[in-house]
């Protein structure tokens, strides 16, 4: 696959994620199961009716931190984009966060200070992250899904949410340090670092997922705003 282009429509789904396994989670999150043989990106897309545009921007962004917006907004279905951000959290919310702390539990001794405080401060930024995306699918996606409609709601628009989203990973580092500098594991050395590891993973990949929402989403909803406030006019 030639490095010094984006992924294409054309190229097969197999070597995409033969390139970059970490799109794997992309896929999960659009709905694209494995076993697709040498379909095509574009014709995998097309069995499973998601737009290929929209999934090729966050793949391509993902990848390689390249977003295409100089001077214009992609080809971007916002339906399409919500669905994918949706379905992360779910992922976060609902399996990642809960997995980890899980194995955490496992990996350490529950009645020692140290790992007391360790699970509180997992705990406490669970519910960051929580609160974090609870903001997002109750206030800003509905927001959005009014401006599809035609209307701007007037409490609100999409530079508020830009000033809301801070990252959320300041906790996760003094949680990381407390790990490293303090915490023995109870039996099974390997599987407190495998949790380690699961946590350094689940925080890069929050960082990505904030960066999809700030540099595709964002754009792409202040183009709409635009677009729906000039026809109102």
């Amino acid at each position: 696959m030639d490095k010094l282009q984006r992924y294409k429509p054309s190229d097969k789904m197999i070597d995409l994620i033969s390139d970059n396994y970490s799109l794997l989670q992309v896929m999960s999150r659009f709905g694209l199961s494995l076993g697709f043989g040498e379909k095509t990106v574009r014709e995998v897309c097309e069995i499973n009716n998601v737009h290929c545009p929209t999934f090729l921007a966050v793949v391509n962004f993902t990848a390689d931190g390249y977003s295409q917006m100089d001077g214009k907004t992609p080809d971007i279905s916002i339906p399409a984009l919500i669905d994918y951000l949706k379905q992360a959290h779910l992922f976060f919310l609902d399996f990642y966060l809960p997995a980890i702390r899980r194995k955490l539990t496992e990996a350490i001794d529950t009645h020692n200070e140290v790992a007391f405080l360790i699970l509180k401060f997992f705990d406490e930024y669970t519910d960051e992250v929580r609160k974090h995306m609870n903001y997002e699918d109750q206030t800003v996606f509905k927001y959005v899904d009014a401006l599809m409609r035609g209307q701007v709601p007037r409490h609100f628009q999409i530079t508020t949410f830009s000033r809301h989203h801070d990252q959320v990973g300041e906790k996760l580092t003094e949680l990381k340090n407390i790990i490293i500098k303090y915490c023995p594991a109870k039996d099974n050395e390997n599987l407190l670092n495998a949790a380690l590891f699961d946590i350094y993973e689940c925080e890069a990949e929050l960082e990505s997922h904030c960066r999809v929402e700030d540099y595709i989403f964002v754009p792409a909803i202040v183009d709409l705003e635009r677009r729906v406030k000039a026809h109102e006019e």
